[in-house]
């Protein structure tokens, strides 16, 4: 049984335009001078993953960009998988529930908290492609190796906002008491407070939060991409703070959307792990070794995702550039310090 608010999708969903590997070499991958064309395909891994045949996924990426990026995982392997996604909380808490009933049922899973997750449930492994990731981006522990960036900026409907009237800090934007109610923020944004907070320092990071509430009455949203979206479209004139390849990724298709990093710039990773138990150990270990490669990233940049590797480019070029001109706070916490946060959102955002 499913939970609620997780959907079971196969690689053959309907209605979803998958890209085949040889579309995605033709729209620009192309390996270096000299070598394999997939240096992520290990033959002797990918012999073991042949044998065991098939692949479950848990990821909390959209169907839009996993479903064809795994098919190019299975077009070049001949494994089957099988894609379940949702968000970051409904799929640790399925795989709590499989972990307590001895079900376990993921071989990998894709998500921005799998740091969080007990170290027994996450097998250590050294893929042949981390090597070629950000430092930052791979766990001391080997558990889990960063896929893309996710750095943290406001964004504006650039219809409805000029340029020259975009806030140059947060301390700037809580003064604007004309744009109260039509700033948005996802309602369970820990990251950027904990940047708030880690920046400026507990009391005063809660002071300013305090005032931009007050003054601005942000409007709390469920779901980034849809906040992006709703930005785009003009229902909010702002977001308070989102990723910034999602607004990147509602730009890239034509809407109307900036994004402007303000002091301090959240940085964390969409983490790839591979379960302890997994059903197909040498399937899971072979999938993260592709989720790192020069390959997956540039298709992910199509989507205005950020790559963790230097040899991949941006789209559009030179956003790291733009976003990183300002401080940039990375924001991995544990659950006791993410307990203790929520408390301090809700009591900021909530209970007023």
């Amino acid at each position: 049984m499913l939970l609620a608010g997780v959907s079971s999708l196969r690689y053959f969903t309907p209605g979803v335009c998958l890209v085949s590997a040889a579309a995605f070499l033709g729209l620009g991958f192309a390996p270096a001078q000299g070598q394999s064309p997939r240096p992520w395909l290990d033959p002797a891994l990918l012999a073991a993953a042949k044998a065991e045949g098939e692949l479950t996924v848990y990821s909390s990426t959209n169907e839009q960009e996993g479903l064809p990026l795994f098919r190019i995982f299975e077009e070049a392997t001949g494994i089957k998988f099988h894609y379940i996604r949702g968000n970051d909380a409904s799929l640790l808490s399925r795989v709590a529930i499989e972990t307590r009933a001895n079900q376990p049922s993921f071989d990998i899973i894709h998500i921005s908290n799998a740091h969080k997750m007990p170290l027994r449930m996450l097998a250590q492994f050294n893929p042949s492609e981390g090597g070629h990731i950000f430092p930052q981006a791979r766990d001391p522990n080997r558990r889990w190796y960063g896929v893309y960036t996710v750095y943290n900026t406001p964004a504006y409907n650039t219809q409805r906002v000029s340029a020259a009237d975009v806030p140059k800090s947060f301390q700037e934007f809580a003064r604007h008491k004309e744009w109260a109610g039509k700033v948005a923020l996802e309602g369970t944004d820990l990251e950027w407070l904990k940047g708030i907070l880690q920046h400026f320092g507990e009391e005063k990071g809660t002071a300013l939060v305090r005032e931009i509430v007050a003054n601005l009455n942000p409007v709390l949203t469920d779901g980034r991409l849809a906040m992006a979206r709703a930005v785009g479209a003009g229902e909010y004139l702002f977001a308070l703070n989102n990723f910034v390849n999602l607004s990147l990724n509602v730009k890239l298709a034509g809407g109307p959307i900036e994004i402007f990093p303000l002091e301090p710039v959240a940085l964390f990773f969409a983490q790839v792990a591979v379960n302890a138990r997994a059903p197909h150990p040498n399937a899971a270990r072979l999938a993260a070794n592709f989720m790192l490669s020069q390959e997956c990233q540039l298709f992910y940049t199509k989507f205005g995702r950020l790559p963790t590797r230097n040899d991949v480019p941006t789209n559009p070029s030179g956003i790291v550039d733009l976003v990183t001109q300002k401080p940039v706070v990375p924001t991995v916490f544990d659950p006791d310090e993410e307990k203790r946060l929520r408390q301090k959102f809700d009591a900021l955002f909530r209970q007023r």
